[in-house]
């Protein structure tokens, strides 16, 4: 009797100290937790990020740039050359004819004209290359919002699996004190105790690696949309909205940006080769000028024509390289073509996949759900052992894991599909 009431003293005073450590625990955790909110960067929804990111991401502001550049090139091309000016003293020095110098000054303003529609070819060059960039910043954008997408889904992924991986902790922690009072009671030998300890070491290096996790992918969208402030918590749900979403059915491989910039590219290349080809053609000089005469207050006009001689360097080894570089353009439009067919019927195999993949991994979730509360209450009533309860419990957490992970592939495999198809999968169209 007197070894009964000791022993239960010993399970008292074993739950007051499980208790009071508990207690401050969680008064530890609602303090971090405090601090933590008061420092964290509030994440705004998707659509408002991308608008965001639109108008500050550095990869975005990087392409607007080149499009003013290749904008301005090509009202460069249209410039006239500037006209020179030449003074021409002669017979310096000369004797003096009857007394009178013999020196004349002139001066001459001279202006190159291009003939031959070298200036229009150049013209429509630059044009091209301008329209070229064009469609190239109009695919970066919409890469990179798709990229966001998935960007944006992996940081909601990684935090949802740090609270997965909090869960379990919460779970691995009540089956340790559970074991405890059976150890204690005498219903459990020590060896469980040691599994349930080692169930919630486990579990808090789990924690400690999806929260690790959690920041990375954070840092790399706030890094991608070029914040000044970290983010440290997704308070807009989207993954889940995201991955409900269901491909568009019409779709062209004309329409697709990366077929669009190699036909804007291939006209580019097509256009240097007018450009080549007038490129030998002599520019006319007209010079318009006065002369003065050193003996006398008379002065004289001048006029003259200048044109270079194309007698050695007729370009036209530039011609042929300029119709090489248009013979390849033309071959990576229609690589391009088989590309993005190609491309199109696999990213939508994969968005299929994933479909499925999905249904099933939520499937499970929802059986793994049921078998640990039933486990749980089987373990509390003594007719589950608790190596029996601890691999529910682990398939419960894969199975939420598995749901997780099924829902950010099925991100990707949207985001994939939209880029082939030239689309925006989870917002406006640029």
């Amino acid at each position: 009797m007197h070894t009964i009431s000791k022993r239960l003293r010993g399970v008292s005073r074993a739950r007051l100290f499980t208790n009071v450590t508990i207690n401050r625990a969680i008064l530890a955790l609602l303090l971090s937790a405090g601090v933590s909110a008061s420092h964290a960067a509030e994440t705004p929804s998707f659509a408002a990020l991308l608008r965001q990111a639109q108008l500050n991401a550095p990869y975005l502001l990087e392409q607007a740039a080149n499009v003013r550049a290749a904008s301005a090139d090509a009202r460069q091309a249209g410039a006239w050359a500037n006209p020179s000016l030449s003074v021409t003293a002669e017979n310096l020095g000369a004797p003096l004819s009857g007394g009178q110098s013999q020196r004349q000054d002139t001066y001459a303003i001279t202006q190159v004209f291009e003939v031959g529609g070298k200036r229009s070819a150049r013209i429509e060059a630059e044009q091209l290359k301008s329209a070229a960039v064009g469609t190239r910043e109009r695919q970066a954008r919409i890469s990179f919002a798709n990229e966001l997408a998935i960007s944006y889904a992996t940081a909601e992924a990684m935090q949802q699996r740090k609270e997965v991986a909090d869960a379990e902790l919460v779970r691995a922690e009540d089956d340790l004190r559970a074991a405890q009072a059976l150890v204690k009671a005498g219903r459990e030998a020590e060896l469980r105790l040691a599994q349930a300890r080692a169930s919630v070491a486990g579990a808090q290096a789990a924690v400690q690696s999806a929260s690790a996790d959690a920041t990375e992918a954070m840092e790399r969208l706030t890094a991608l949309v070029g914040a000044t402030e970290s983010f440290t918590q997704i308070d807009h749900p989207f993954l889940a909205t995201a991955s409900a979403v269901r491909p568009e059915g019409a779709w062209s491989a004309d329409a697709t940006p990366a077929l669009a910039s190699a036909v804007a590219e291939r006209d580019a290349v097509a256009a240097q080769i007018r450009v080549e080809e007038k490129r030998w053609l002599p520019d006319i000089g007209v010079s318009v000028g006065m002369r003065k005469f050193g003996w006398s207050t008379e002065k004289a006009a001048t006029i003259g024509l200048m044109a270079n001689i194309p007698l050695f360097d007729r370009n036209q080894s530039g011609v042929t390289a300029a119709r090489e570089r248009a013979a390849s353009a033309s071959m990576r439009v229609e690589a391009a073509r088989l590309e993005a067919t190609a491309l199109h019927r696999s990213a939508l195999a994969q968005v299929q996949a994933s479909e499925k993949r999905l249904q099933a991994a939520e499937q499970g979730e929802a059986a793994a759900g049921e078998a640990y509360r039933l486990g749980r209450v089987g373990y509390d009533a003594g007719k589950t052992a608790l190596v029996e309860l601890l691999a529910i419990r682990r398939a419960l957490s894969e199975a939420k894991a598995l749901t997780i992970e099924s829902r950010l592939v099925r991100v990707r495999a949207l985001a994939t599909l939209s880029t082939a198809e030239g689309r925006i999968a989870f917002g406006e169209s640029p």
